[in-house]
């Protein structure tokens, strides 16, 4: 009993229910983009298609996936993510088998998702303050995309052979649902603010 005890994980360190859930995270995120990648075909076919997710003047993948914002980097934005989260949700599919992974797989890992959260953010504020609308299934992505950095951006530094960035890891582990709820709050706190005057005619 005590050497199963030993050798059990840590809870800031890659875990099979860990696994499961980022294998979770990052389904959501791959119908998101995949959804996103076929409307944005079906509106290159068909200038007047109507996507599903265009609910009102607000909340309308339509007005934002034919912006420039859409496809940053010379191609549609979703096709990040149907690469991004197929490799994130390997990821996890193989932390749920409870296979040990070297860390530099951890650290590419936390390091592309970090990218992915900043570029989230980028999209946020395009959205917000210069497009003037929201995508529903964009709204997903940024959902998950705290949930996706965080956890393994911590197990790569519950590994880390510097003492100090494991000490701060392991520190800073215990507050990472009260980070992402943060996050969440702000994210809606600015929603709300930026599109008030649309929000109070349905009041």
């Amino acid at each position: 009993m005590t050497a199963e005890i030993d050798e059990a994980p840590a809870a800031y360190e890659p875990t099979r229910l860990g696994g499961i859930s980022l294998a979770l995270w990052s389904s959501l995120g791959l119908v998101a983009a995949f959804f996103l990648s076929v409307d944005k075909l079906k509106m290159l076919e068909d200038p007047d298609f109507v996507p599903s997710c265009n609910f009102n003047p607000v909340l309308s993948c339509g007005s934002v996936i034919t912006t420039d914002q859409a496809s940053a980097f010379g191609f549609p934005n979703p096709f990040l993510g149907l690469v991004g989260f197929a490799v994130i949700a390997t990821l996890g599919v193989l932390l749920a088998a409870q296979v040990v992974l070297p860390r530099w797989v951890l650290v590419g890992a936390a390091a592309g998702s970090f990218l992915g959260f900043g570029f989230v953010h980028w999209l946020a504020f395009q959205s917000l303050y210069t497009i003037g609308a929201l995508c529903p299934w964009c709204l997903v992505v940024w959902a998950i995309s705290p949930l996706i950095w965080l956890w393994p951006t911590f197990w790569a530094a519950a590994s880390s052979p510097r003492s100090s960035v494991r000490t701060i890891g392991r520190a800073l582990w215990d507050w990472r649902y009260l980070a992402v709820a943060s996050w969440y709050l702000l994210v809606v706190v600015l929603i709300l603010i930026r599109f008030w005057s649309y929000w109070r005619t349905l009041l």
